[in-house]
């Protein structure tokens, strides 16, 4: 068996997979693991700073740098939604104290605030009723990230590993909850996901070129939203479906999927 190369942990434990770990400098990994790297086909989960070297060199990586170009960044999501017409719930940016106080004249109370970039797992989301709430959130950055609040009371995480969906499930929040992540109490739900929010996740995932992610996708008024595209998602919708995750990944790089 010949092992693939990757930097990151996230495959250690996958018995086709070489982890050589993230090195600060390139020039700290040993002769021969730099040797690997450079003669590897393609280098797993080289983390966004090598992957945009590797992308630089002409190499491929997986996830692919599209990917890695999205991580946890809510407002370049959002202007790739917009660009491809993909559907999303209405949602602005506001730059600086100055935009910020136009904030009430385009969303009417309730609405979402989000941290823009560097949060995930359900933190740094807020549901904001009223102009005290509003002033707290933006103390907290100078960046407004603002949503229209949809009463939902669950949602859709469906998993896109290369060109097909390999998992989707319902994470419904609990009560008195807005929000449905299962690190902040939301639980998950195996009941039938619809077709149709499962072909909206693989066809976003397809025009955004993601190759290894987690679409979150809700259903108002019988339309289905994209909410936003999570790379480091949880694994707990895996455990409680029975799906051995690495086993999957293993399987899948044996074949040449990913």
């Amino acid at each position: 068996m010949i092992r693939k190369i990757a930097l990151e942990a996230r495959l250690k434990s996958c018995k086709n997979v070489m982890t050589l770990g993230v090195r600060p400098n390139f020039s700290d990994y040993l002769p021969e693991e730099a040797e690997l790297i450079r003669n590897a086909e393609k280098i797993y989960y080289p983390t966004s700073f090598y992957a945009e070297l590797f992308d630089a060199a002409g190499k491929k990586t997986f996830p692919s740098y599209h990917t890695y170009k999205c991580v946890q960044d809510k407002i370049r999501q959002t202007a790739l939604f917009y660009l491809l017409n993909i559907p999303h719930p209405k949602t602005r940016v506001f730059y600086g104290n100055r935009q910020k106080k136009s904030i009430t004249d385009r969303f009417d109370f309730p609405f979402i605030a989000k941290i823009p970039r560097g949060s995930a797992m359900g933190r740094g989301v807020y549901l904001i009723r009223n102009a005290e709430e509003l002033a707290a959130y933006c103390s907290l950055t100078h960046i407004a990230y603002i949503q229209e609040y949809l009463p939902i009371d669950r949602d859709i995480r469906v998993v896109v590993v290369g060109n097909r969906v390999v998992h989707a499930y319902w994470r419904i929040a609990k009560p008195g909850e807005f929000r449905s992540n299962v690190a902040v109490g939301g639980s998950v739900s195996l009941s039938p996901v619809p077709q149709e929010a499962i072909a909206l996740a693989l066809y976003t995932a397809q025009q955004c070129k993601w190759d290894d992610v987690g679409i979150d996708i809700c259903r108002h008024e019988s339309k289905f939203y994209v909410l936003e595209g999570n790379m480091k998602y949880g694994k707990e919708g895996f455990r409680q479906a029975g799906i051995d995750y690495l086993q999957l990944m293993e399987n899948l790089i044996e074949s040449g999927e990913i």
